[in-house]
């Protein structure tokens, strides 16, 4: 099982590398409720933070002065500076730790994993299935709005066999009358099925993206767990290029003499390995998609 928090935390490794990467922080001495404009940082670290940016959980606060005594850290803006970039302003328990300038902030990471989730679709998909009894008067029938494309349709046998045979003779129709089809999706089946038998039709549908930090990835977007690094590869291509661009605005001592030993284009580099990686691993599991479920049922009428 992988959740949404730990998708992040391989994300992180990938991008920051396990120990080369030291990041200042500190911690909260006390709970941070979402309209607070002042918190609380340990006083021994509290030299760790600076003006600009600290994450606490997944929230980006802008701090305009903190008191190396007390501990105190004042939010600049008041809440102006409280839910900062497009975050949200939330409560924080206490020990929960701040970091200064974080390199890639958590939000950012989760809202590139759900693109790469989302963008999965439509080479590797989701499956569900429905069932429907055959009537004897009825050809059309009503099908889950959460259908994208059938992938193929079954009948059930008369009698012990169990066996459910192809009907190769169908079609899907995504423009059905509303007010006949409440989903606006059904399926016409011009196969002999005996009436009262079942026929079942299995499709493909979206992913679901992940929301809180719990959510377990497979019981989520419906994907197997083994997609875990391809979703970790695929976000950190879509990531790699800030830090390509941050080199643009290059304005430190410190940023100026890493350039000499980081050439440039190095993120783009990295990203083309990602990339690579990436598309190797897509067409493993698309091939296995079609070995694993075959698409062999299809309409065979004029």
């Amino acid at each position: 099982m992988t959740t949404f928090d730990q998708l992040v935390r391989q994300v992180r490794q990938q991008l920051l590398g396990f120990a080369l990467n030291q990041e200042s922080v500190s911690e909260l001495m006390v709970t941070l409720a979402p309209g607070d404009t002042t918190f609380q940082a340990d006083p021994e670290t509290v030299g760790n933070i600076s003006r600009g940016l600290v994450e606490i959980d997944d929230e980006l606060i802008l701090v305009k002065k903190w008191d190396p005594t007390s501990g105190s850290v004042t939010v600049m803006g008041g809440l102006s500076g409280r839910g900062y970039e497009g975050t949200t302003a939330a409560a924080h328990a206490a020990h929960t730790l701040i970091t200064s300038n974080p390199a890639f902030p958590k939000a950012r990471i989760k809202e590139a994993i759900n693109q790469t989730v989302s963008t999965l679709y439509p080479e590797l998909v989701v499956f569900s299935s429905t069932e429907i009894t055959k009537l004897a008067p009825q050809v059309e029938y009503a099908l889950p709005s959460d259908l994208s494309d059938v992938w193929y349709v079954t009948g059930q046998m008369i009698g012990p066999s169990k066996v459910w045979q192809p009907l190769p003779n169908w079609r899907y129709n995504p423009k059905a009358d509303p007010t006949v089809f409440p989903s606006g999706k059904s399926i016409q089946v011009f196969d002999a099925v005996t009436p009262g038998q079942s026929i079942r039709v299995v499709y493909a549908k979206t992913p679901n993206l992940l929301a809180n930090g719990s959510d377990d990835f497979a019981a989520t977007t419906g994907y197997p767990d083994r997609y875990v690094d391809l979703v970790v590869y695929g976000t950190c291509m879509r990531l790699l290029p800030a830090l390509e661009s941050a080199r643009l605005q290059q304005q430190s001592i410190e940023a100026t003499e890493r350039a000499t030993l980081v050439p440039p284009a190095s993120a783009a580099k990295a990203m083309t390995m990602y990339a690579q990686l990436y598309q190797q691993r897509l067409q493993e599991e698309r091939d296995q998609l079609y070995a694993d479920v075959p698409n062999y049922a299809f309409f065979q009428g004029s």
